[in-house]
């Protein structure tokens, strides 16, 4: 029987056997060949701060802290790439053989509606591909944040959705675009990428710097994917006058000192949240996330934008009971983790 591997509480991994399904009519197989993590997603699970929030009440969409919530076994692991291996009798937009994409944790097969696969180019990499999801949510951002042309725009957070943040806002025609984070890995990679300048937060002022850069203004919109509160506070005291300041990250609640007064009532930016998924879009309806997907997957195959660099470690699918916990031990060296089978 195939294998999957879940985490069924805090800190603990388990291997698990499971059956393979039949297909619906328009459900395909897929071979699993390559996957990757999605490591700030995980982590909240892994770390155990997801039962902070409580349960999601759908109806009035707000969480009940202190109600019983038991988000376990969840399934880690964001998107796989692989072959189609069989298919239902009314798919038609694969083909068995074909080489696609999709949403699923770290397992050996996977089922899937033909309309949750993307076919994938020939030339297209597999750790490009697996770059969609943090594409995806770098492009809303970048969108939600309406960067324009010329902008200066800060980017707090070089995790794969920041790295992605960066070549967007390059596209984008972002004029100065400044990159923020403690990790000198990832901001070295955020400089291949076309940050014009990189800040160590932990041994400078950020959004002074900032400010210098921009000759006093500030930066016309600041991204922030790190989660930190020291972060969102840096991102007040950098953002221009008027400009947008993104809370893209999805974090554990902030812990005492973050400074709503001071600089961000004398910058009074515009505060968007942002989350690519949740639908529908702030330009419904002629955006949703199916688009961005598609524009972030002809991006992504056109070579304009490219996840060659931070998909890293690469594992063999049996070590990563073993790899796994590393990227919550060692994220200096854990950007991505990439798993082949």
């Amino acid at each position: 029987m195939p294998k999957e591997i879940v985490c069924t509480a805090p800190g603990k991994l388990e291997w698990r056997e499971y059956r393979e399904p039949e297909l619906a009519s328009k459900e395909v197989r897929i071979h699993a060949e390559f996957a990757a993590a999605k490591h700030g997603t995980e982590m909240a699970f892994f770390k155990g701060y997801v039962r902070q929030h409580g349960p999601l009440d759908r109806t009035y969409k707000v969480f009940r802290p202190g109600e019983p919530h038991e988000p376990y076994p969840f399934h880690i692991g964001n998107m796989v790439v692989g072959t189609v291996v069989a298919a239902g009798l009314e798919v038609s937009k694969v083909a068995v053989g074909d080489r696609v994409l999709a949403y699923s944790g770290f397992r050996e097969t996977v089922v899937r509606d033909e309309g949750r696969c993307w076919k994938l180019p020939p030339q297209m990499s597999w750790k490009s591909a697996v770059c969609l999801d943090p594409a995806d949510f770098a492009l809303g951002a970048i969108r939600d944040g309406q960067v324009r042309v010329g902008d200066a725009v800060a980017i707090f957070g070089l995790g794969a959705i920041g790295l992605m943040a960066v070549q967007i806002a390059k596209v984008a025609g972002a004029a100065l675009i400044i990159a923020v984070d403690p990790l000198t890995g990832r901001r070295e990679l955020a400089k291949r990428f076309g940050a014009d300048l990189v800040l160590d937060p932990a041994s400078c002022d950020a959004g002074l710097e900032i400010k210098k850069a921009t000759e006093a203004r500030g930066a016309d919109v600041v991204i922030e994917y790190s989660g930190s509160r020291r972060a969102l506070q840096d991102a007040l005291r950098a953002v221009a006058y008027g400009g947008n300041v993104v809370a893209g990250a999805y974090p554990s609640p902030y812990d005492a000192g973050l400074d709503l007064g001071a600089e961000a009532h004398h910058n009074i930016p515009n505060l968007i949240f942002s989350r690519a998924c949740s639908e529908p879009n702030r330009d419904h309806p002629r955006w949703n996330e199916e688009r961005i997907f598609n524009v972030c997957l002809r991006l992504l195959a056109e070579g304009r934008i490219s996840g060659e660099e931070i998909v890293t470690p690469v594992v063999h699918f049996s070590e990563l009971a073993e790899a796994y916990p590393r990227i919550a031990t060692d994220p200096g060296s854990h950007l991505k983790l990439g798993v082949v089978y």
